[in-house]
């Protein structure tokens, strides 16, 4: 396989093998089915079952119960039996780390099993380790010792499992030789792989999940690639993003991670890992889901191109930026902007800004500008009648820019044939769009992009009609790419869908999959004809209709960009979503954490529920706080323990205490 998907330029499913889990088939064009996992003690059966009961009725079509231990493993039994007699028959998934001995006892009581390859049989301890090629040969036996023996009894028993990889618990043996890269990642699977292969074992699914959706859809793209070159197959593929966080900025998050794949036909099952309870996973995976389901019943139009002949002109593998030249605050080296697309308002009011990240004060004449400001607003007809806060700029038509009181204020958007046509263009910023390989376009996609290379006030905008939207916009990359065309590029976007997690998850999807390989230099979200904003109500979540879906479509453009890392706006948050492990409210904790430290900017915090969930699960978090026994937790500096077994009545203020020893903490009233 030259890249890593069936088709770029279409929605096309990945063939991969069949599994059997239970009397659920999964992979080999099956449908993409959904999980979640338990939070409850896997002692408490009762809890267990019950909560189970809701995640089935949410629509989970597996559940993943925590076994850290033998008890843990042995109680799985009961569990299942209640179930059972409840008349609940959804496969159960035991999630072992550590324990070998739990594993061969959940084998054989579950319809599958999840190893984490990084801690099954390899230690992690943060050491740096030389192994020559003799002693690294010596280990691989040693983990086909300890790990054949679950293979076989998987195999007896018709066990399915899981090899599940996580970006921040590679064991210190494959960081020493891969570090701590998507390259490390797959190899700590591939090596389980290639001993369950020989011993013809292969009722397999693999995940490579990170709390980085960039980290992530490498490794993933790079396992493809790799199953494919050494099998000549792709065994089934477990998606999600790690410690994704609640609210949404995990929904946004996973969309992303998630999103990025399946928009290439990537994924036959898909957890959504929030720090909630886990039935309110269930209703984003359905909508991740359902998107899909809807662009494969799209057929392609005859004018879409099957094949990059010219190659993708980027690495997928590798994120690297696109390179271009800067217009005004665009493209170069300079953040990605955000676009507020206000043009539906029919008289725009200084009160209207507040949507956007700006407030102004009548008294002092004074405009307060947060982080998450708009840096452009697109007007439409419409010319202001009071003057613009700080670097704020407004996007007209032609037409009204030419009336415009301020030219350095003021710029125009044309489509290709208006701008073609144009006899008045601004000599500073011209934004000029184009939908992407559409059939109405009046103007050839090629014709154009040859009017407006290298134009030096030229910024291109890319959207697409087609049902395979980001395909469309990716194809064009690939022609500016290909034709060395450097002007910076917005991602143009709109929602037809109805509901805030239908829309989150679309707008993550779309452009988040484009910002992940380094395309784009802004971002504007907007809503198509067909769009609603639905009240909706859930995991503690109520939105308002649309009478302020400027906010949401701004605080989702700037998540977006802060979950692909390519704009900072706001503190991050690495948060587990809770199992039966955890040592502490995990959700309380985390709304804690969040009040007091949500001003500092840039600053990425991991809340973890226990040792398994850190310090590896905080993969690349600046500071941790994690769960390590009934009332205590440890503190960390990246992945240095900086204070043991602290009080949790005490925990955050200490981890302020901690912030504010490595000047990172500001008072939350110095923020504009």
């Amino acid at each position: 396989m030259q890249f890593y998907s069936e088709s770029l330029t279409q929605y096309k499913r990945l063939k991969t093998r069949e599994v059997r889990i239970g009397n659920l088939l999964l992979g080999n064009f099956h449908p993409v089915r959904v999980q979640t996992m338990t939070t409850t003690d896997t002692m408490d059966t009762i809890a267990t079952v019950e909560q189970t009961i809701r995640c089935i009725e949410a629509g989970a079509e597996l559940v993943r119960i925590t076994a850290p231990s033998k008890k843990e493993a042995e109680n799985l039994l009961p569990i299942r039996e209640e179930l059972h007699r409840r008349g609940y028959f959804v496969p159960l998934v035991a999630d072992i780390h550590f324990t070998p001995n739990a594993a061969e006892i959940a084998a054989r009581i579950v319809e599958k099993v999840r190893v984490n390859p990084g801690n099954y049989v390899d230690k992690k301890k943060f050491e740096l380790i030389e192994y020559s090629d003799a002693d690294y040969a010596e280990e691989i036996e040693r983990i086909r010792d300890r790990f054949t023996p679950l293979v076989k009894i998987c195999k007896e028993y018709g066990t399915a499992m899981r090899i599940g990889t996580n970006h921040g618990s590679l064991s210190d043996r494959i960081m020493s030789r891969y570090g701590d890269t998507p390259v490390g990642m797959v190899e700590s699977a591939m090596e389980f792989l290639r001993i369950a292969r020989d011993e013809s074992y292969h009722n397999i699914l693999l995940s490579m999940k990170s709390s980085n959706p960039q980290v992530m859809v490498q490794a993933y793209r790079l396992l493809i690639k790799t199953m494919f070159e050494e099998f000549g197959e792709c065994y089934p593929l477990h998606l999600g993003v790690t410690e994704a966080g609640d609210g949404e900025d995990g929904r946004i998050k996973s969309a992303i991670g998630i999103g990025s794949l399946m928009e290439d036909g990537i994924g036959d099952t898909i957890r959504v890992s929030l720090t909630e309870d886990p039935e309110f996973e269930i209703p984003v995976c359905r909508d991740l889901v359902k998107r899909y389901t809807k662009m494969k019943e799209q057929p392609t139009t005859a004018n879409d191109p099957e094949t990059l002949e010219t190659g993708l002109g980027y690495d997928p593998f590798h994120y690297q930026r696109r390179k271009t030249y800067p217009v005004d605050n665009i493209g170069g080296e300079q953040v990605p902007v955000v676009i507020a697309d206000l043009s539906g308002i029919e008289k725009i009011t200084t009160q209207h800004l507040e949507s956007i990240g700006y407030r102004y004060h009548p008294e002092s004449d004074k405009w307060l500008i947060g982080d998450a400001a708009a840096d452009y607003i697109f007007t439409g007809h419409q010319l202001l009648d009071f003057e613009l806060p700080g670097t704020l700029k407004v996007i007209a038509y032609p037409a009204a820019w030419q009336l415009s009181p301020d030219p350095s204020k003021y710029f125009p958007i044309f489509d290709a044939k208006g701008f073609a046509e144009a006899d008045h263009v601004s000599e500073h910023l011209n934004f000029v769009m184009l939908d992407c390989y559409s059939d109405e376009t009046e103007i050839n996609d090629y014709t154009f992009l040859d009017a407006v290379a290298n134009d030096p006030a030229v910024v291109i905008g890319l959207s697409s009609t087609r049902k395979n939207a980001m395909q469309s916009v990716r194809r064009m990359f690939t022609a500016l790419l290909n034709r060395k065309i450097m002007n910076p590029v917005i991602l143009i976007t709109d929602s037809n869908w109805k509901t805030p997690d239908e829309h989150l998850i679309h707008f993550a999807a779309e452009t988040g999959a484009l910002l992940l390989d380094g395309l784009g230099d802004g971002i504007c979200l907007g809503y198509g004809k067909g769009a609603t904003m639905d009240t909706v109500q859930a995991a503690g979540r109520t939105y308002l209709p649309v009478k302020d879906s400027y906010q949401f479509t701004n605080n989702t453009a700037f998540s977006i960009l802060q979950a692909s890392r390519t704009r900072i706006s706001k503190t991050e948050y690495i948060s587990c979503p809770s199992c039966g492990r955890t040592l502490f409210d995990l959700q309380e904790t985390t709304a804690k954490i969040r009040a007091v430290t949500h001003h500092l900017k840039g600053v990425k915090i991991a809340i973890m529920g226990c040792i398994v969930n850190g310090p590896g699960e905080m993969a690349d978090a600046d500071f941790g706080y994690v769960g390590s026994g009934p009332g205590k937790i440890t503190l960390y500096k990246g992945k240095e323990i900086v204070k043991r077994n602290v009080n949790s009545d005490v925990a955050v203020d200490e981890l302020i205490g901690l912030l504010k020893e490595n000047s990172v903490w500001t008072e939350p009233n110095q923020q504009s």
